[in-house]
């Protein structure tokens, strides 16, 4: 087992896919996942700012066959709480995407990071899911933190992630894993 993990071979190890580092611009792709490998995919983003601040959230579509899927199919839900005191959820069916974040901080002291599991992305006989975990600050003066996840709730091989930014423009660091299953 320990040489298993050393190797990076036993369940649970992670293989970095594809890192991106972003400034500027309106999406994140991440078209070679290696869907055919990997059942569970991970994503890591970290230093995340966003050029319209606080009223900007990260959304995520799927590439179906290579295929960005656009029309209103998606499902997500999540719930959010501050540290000023305010609580809520966010939830919406038939959605042209699935919202990620809840708002993103300008400053660059203040940016928000965030994880994501993907599951099922290159099963065609399966429907695709997403969970999320974020912490921020909503425009850099209030903590804030975020968990939920959403759904393609149709059978088809996903083989591909976009990242898009609700308004303005996305920068930060954007890592990719595969996690190894026994």
């Amino acid at each position: 087992i320990l040489q298993l993990t050393k190797d990076g071979s036993w369940g649970g190890s992670l293989e970095l896919i594809e890192e991106q580092t972003a400034s500027g611009v309106s999406s994140v792709d991440f078209t070679s996942i290696k869907e055919n490998v990997y059942d569970v995919h991970y994503l890591s983003v970290s230093d995340m700012q966003n050029s319209a601040g606080s009223n900007s959230s990260v959304l995520v579509r799927l590439y179906e066959s290579g295929v960005l899927e656009t029309a209103s199919v998606y499902q997500y839900a999540f719930q959010y709480g501050g540290a000023g005191g305010s609580f809520g959820e966010v939830k919406s069916t038939g959605v042209a995407q699935i919202q990620a974040t809840i708002g993103l901080s300008t400053t660059s002291n203040s940016a928000t990071n965030f994880y994501s599991y993907f599951y099922n992305l290159g099963d065609s006989s399966k429907y695709s899911f997403v969970t999320f975990h974020e912490g921020g600050f909503d425009g850099g003066s209030t903590f804030y933190t975020q968990f939920g996840g959403g759904v393609l709730p149709q059978t088809s091989t996903v083989d591909g992630i976009r990242l898009i930014s609700a308004s303005g423009t996305l920068s930060g660091n954007y890592k990719l894993y595969g996690v190894k299953q026994l």
